[in-house]
């Protein structure tokens, strides 16, 4: 249980100052721990949850189901994520959230989190921070799909999901463990599954990137940068990643 606290404020602290008390806080909440198996949901759209969850391993998803059964992914979450936090400040959830793979999750109750909030406000800046990265990361995608050509646009996301995992050590020097599957690329990039494999052969080609049986592979970070248009100060973090 304890681990779930370090992987936390191990993100928190990315982009937030946290104080002892901050801390001694966030250590005496309590969790449930919850196994996840690939594409289950830990949330569905409509739901009107009471508590929280924190990715403890494994990928998350967010993604709205369209009335015809398909889904447009928004983001993706790794361990430290806290892909419902809005749940806590929001009475019925517009979006679902699932796994990619196995994953982990610690849920929260929301008793315990406005109890915290209430004591420690500085905490509850630094959750409310973490619900306005999400935003930004939201905005970021808007602009990523519909104004940035096809390769561009691939780039770009696997730039942000490799930055962010190098900032929480979750990455090596050039590879992540990335358990997404190329309709949910598709899926998240407006691009049908033909188009995926087009645009991942032309990076390829391009030397920057690999991405393959859910491993991406990192051969020029400069190039990936400068094909994907990628500049992270959207991530507000304050330790540089890379």
């Amino acid at each position: 249980m304890r681990n779930v606290d370090r992987i936390l404020l191990r993100k928190l602290k990315r982009h937030s100052r946290l104080s002892s008390d901050d801390v001694a806080e966030v250590n005496g909440l309590s969790f449930a721990v919850r196994e996840l198996a690939a594409n289950e949901d830990l949330i569905r759209q409509g739901d009107d949850p009471d508590v929280s969850a924190v990715v403890v391993s494994g990928w998350l998803a967010r993604y709205h189901l369209l009335s015809s059964g398909a889904r447009q992914y928004i983001s993706f979450h790794m361990a430290g994520d806290w892909p419902d936090a809005q749940a806590l400040f929001l009475d019925q959830m517009d979006h679902a959230v699932c796994a990619t793979g196995p994953a982990a999750v610690a849920t929260i109750p929301h008793q315990e989190l406005v109890r915290a909030i209430s004591r420690r406000p500085t905490l509850g800046f630094a959750i409310w921070r973490e619900t306005l990265i999400d935003a930004a990361i939201f905005r970021e995608a808007i602009t990523n799909n519909s104004a940035r050509a096809k390769p561009a646009r691939m780039a770009h996301l696997f730039c942000e999901l490799f930055y962010r995992a190098r900032a929480l050590d979750l990455a090596d020097d050039n590879a992540l463990d990335l358990p997404i599957s190329l309709p949910q690329l598709g899926e998240a990039l407006g691009m049908a599954i033909a188009t995926v494999n087009r645009t991942l052969a032309e990076l390829r080609a391009s030397r920057a990137v690999d991405f393959r049986g859910g491993l991406l592979t990192i051969h020029s970070w400069p190039k990936l940068v400068a094909i994907g248009e990628f500049e992270p100060g959207y991530l507000h973090l304050k330790k540089p990643a890379l």
